[in-house]
């Protein structure tokens, strides 16, 4: 009997339970040290990768400024005189130069040679296909500065997107150190929290990169204006600067409804709570929108307000909709 015992199989209930295999600490240690240099070793590569496709990054990095210059920012028709595929000159149609010529709409004109007889003069003529540059309602220039700005955009570029590109290879290696040592309920919820972390992130970053940027950057321009500031050219490591920080606190504060709803998980807070802390929570949002809005312009920080603010709210209906649904399971029970 004693041997029938010893070569039972351990019941299955604790074995789905387990965190896994018991290691020393020094084992621990050794799985710590592979974990550091595969994390290590992943960012490199990604540095490496991002630094090869540097001109392909910065490209996508210029689409909401391309977007921020095609929008309308005047109500008054403009005049645009262009050679080649070069923009020499953009007016009001009111203070363009030549009489008559202007109209009460936007209007494109090139500078190009013109045969009249046997003479060959320079002319302002209709252009039909004006450069993209022409039909911009802003004029910006992201420029190279200085000797040693091109290496410091390019390092810029390669180490935001080495960590952009490398962080779900660093999250599945510590999940590799991690996860043996819990148990099987305490993955499934991991799992969840990294999934709805990971959506919340690319949220945040999709709406700053699709709406907000192109916003903060039209604003900005007409705010500079504004103050008797020309803004046509931005040096391209403060541009470069400017959007990964964006970016990336935008993505961060999107992650407000997991810390809330986490704390509402372990009872800290209650949608009663939330609810009560509604008026001071808009003003510690306002703050957190100022500190993450690079510009400080104030029409951007409220328009990041805005959609943390949602987040908070949906977050306190998620708390609420928990409580009732814990009331009726113990009514039930």
């Amino acid at each position: 009997m004693a041997d029938e015992l010893e070569v039972m199989p351990p019941d299955s209930a604790d074995t789905e339970e387990g965190g896994g295999p018991v290691k020393s600490f020094l084992d621990h240690l050794e799985d710590l040290r592979w974990t550091f240099i595969k994390c290590a070793a992943a960012i490199l590569i990604g540095v490496i990768v991002c630094l090869s496709a540097c001109d392909r990054i910065t490209h996508v990095l210029l689409w909401p400024l391309k977007k921020a210059q095609q929008m309308r920012t005047s109500a008054e028709p403009q005049v645009a005189l262009t050679l080649g595929t070069n923009l020499l000159a953009k007016f009001a149609a009111k203070e363009f130069p030549v009489e008559g010529i202007a109209t009460n709409k936007d209007t494109f004109y090139r500078v190009a040679p013109v045969t009249v007889g046997t003479n060959t003069f320079l002319a302002i003529v209709p252009d039909p296909t004006p450069p993209l540059s022409a039909t911009y309602a802003m004029q910006m220039e992201i420029a190279i500065l200085g000797p040693g700005e091109a290496f410091t955009v390019a390092v810029q570029v390669a180490i935001y997107g080495g960590l952009t590109v490398s962080a779900p290879f660093f999250i599945f290696f510590l999940g590799q150190f991690i996860l043996p040592a819990l148990h099987v309920h305490e993955k499934r919820f991991l799992y969840q929290v990294s999934g709805f972390a990971s959506f919340l992130f690319l949220a945040g970053v999709a709406f700053c990169y699709f709406v907000m940027m192109i916003i903060t950057l039209s604003t900005t321009v007409l705010f500079a204006n504004w103050l008797g500031f020309r803004s046509d050219t931005w040096r391209a490591s403060e541009y470069i600067s400017f959007m990964c920080w964006f970016l990336l606190g935008m993505g961060i504060s999107f992650e407000l409804p997991l810390v809330l709803l986490t704390l509402v998980k372990i009872g800290l807070l209650d949608a009663a709570k939330l609810s009560k802390f509604r008026m001071y929570w808009v003003v510690a949002g306002l703050a957190i929108a100022g500190f993450i809005t690079p510009d400080g312009n104030p029409f951007t920080m409220v328009l990041m307000f805005l959609p943390l603010h949602l987040l908070y709210e949906i977050s306190v209906l998620i708390a609420w909709w928990w409580e009732r649904k814990d009331r009726k399971a113990a009514a039930i029970g």
